[in-house]
């Protein structure tokens, strides 16, 4: 239910504006918050609405209506299809499609794959990150796999620290590789300049990729590449870091593109492998890379052929 606020405005906020008379008011909640439900009209004075540089005199009636924060909707069920590839009562492996967030956060509180989850499986509601163990950026599309039970999520976390959960990756990055396989170990944090991006950094944490070029073609490469760690856009900053950034990424490729133009990091997450956490059985899974990245290597395979 809605929550209706009524206050009185009292006579030592004179001449200051609503929204800063409803911060001291209303310490628990944030200033941003506070102009937000100014800006969304629900917030009345005296009867009529008002707006956040309202000039408040003392004594005036303030009604508001509490609405929710984005972040507290964020762990609700969405009817999304989902491609599972394997289900039981512990395990849940998912392909994911490009375009759809993992994670709610800022800019995308709904709509990711955590909302179509609970949709599928309530009771992930009583799993943190309703089971979600790891992450793919948004528009990097194939497997991921999800915990069911408490003791399943534990089990994955500690797999994925020791480093016995095997993925392989398939990507499309620029330039003509020297080395037909290789090994990328080098340290990532975040770019001490630019914020949202990641980079190679002294004293990062410590990430190792390993590569092969499946096929080298005039101005790119179809490369393989099996991650040991997990750490955030790794293989966008790896591959980057040694002069080959992936095709299409807006963040780490900006310079350099193809004549056919790629609309994300071309970049599938082709196999996984683990230890079940209920059985102790090794599985493991495929999926084929979406359309798109289908079609991207048969471009190459047609009009990038050095």
């Amino acid at each position: 239910m809605t929550e209706i606020l009524t206050l009185t405005i009292p006579g030592e906020c004179a001449g200051q504006r609503l929204d800063q008379s409803l911060a001291r008011l209303l310490p628990q909640h944030s200033r941003s918050r506070i102009q937000a439900w100014c800006d969304a009209g629900v917030v009345s004075l005296n009867g009529r609405t008002a707006t956040r540089k309202s000039k408040v005199y003392g004594g005036e009636t303030v009604t508001l209506q509490v609405l929710p924060h984005a972040a507290e909707q964020s762990q609700r069920p969405e009817a999304m299809a989902l491609d599972i590839v394997f289900e039981d009562a512990e395990v849940l492996v998912v392909n994911k499609p490009p375009g759809l967030v993992t994670h709610p956060g800022a800019g995308n509180w709904s709509g990711t794959l955590l909302n179509a989850l609970l949709y599928h499986c309530p009771a992930l509601l009583k799993l943190p990150r309703a089971g979600i163990v790891h992450r793919l950026d948004k528009d990097t599309s194939g497997l991921l796999v999800v915990a069911k039970t408490v003791q399943a999520q534990t089990s994955l976390v500690r797999a994925l620290q020791a480093r016995t959960v095997k993925r392989l990756y398939w990507a499309v990055a620029l330039g003509h590789f020297a080395q037909t396989q290789g090994t990328i170990e080098a340290p990532i944090g975040r770019h001490p300049v630019q914020r949202t991006r990641m980079a190679v950094v002294p004293g990062g944490k410590p990430a190792v990729t390993h590569y092969r070029v499946l096929r080298q073609y005039r101005s790119a490469a179809w490369v393989e590449c099996r991650l040991e760690t997990g750490r955030t856009h790794q293989i966008r900053v790896h591959l980057a870091h040694i002069g080959h950034p992936l095709l299409g990424d807006p963040v780490y490729a900006t310079r350099r593109h193809l004549p056919m133009r790629f609309q994300r990091q071309a970049l599938h997450a082709r196999a996984l492998a683990l230890q079940h956490p209920g059985s102790g059985q090794e599985m493991a899974w495929e999926a084929p890379p979406p359309e798109d990245f289908q079609q991207l290597l048969a471009w190459l395979e047609t009009n990038d052929v050095g």
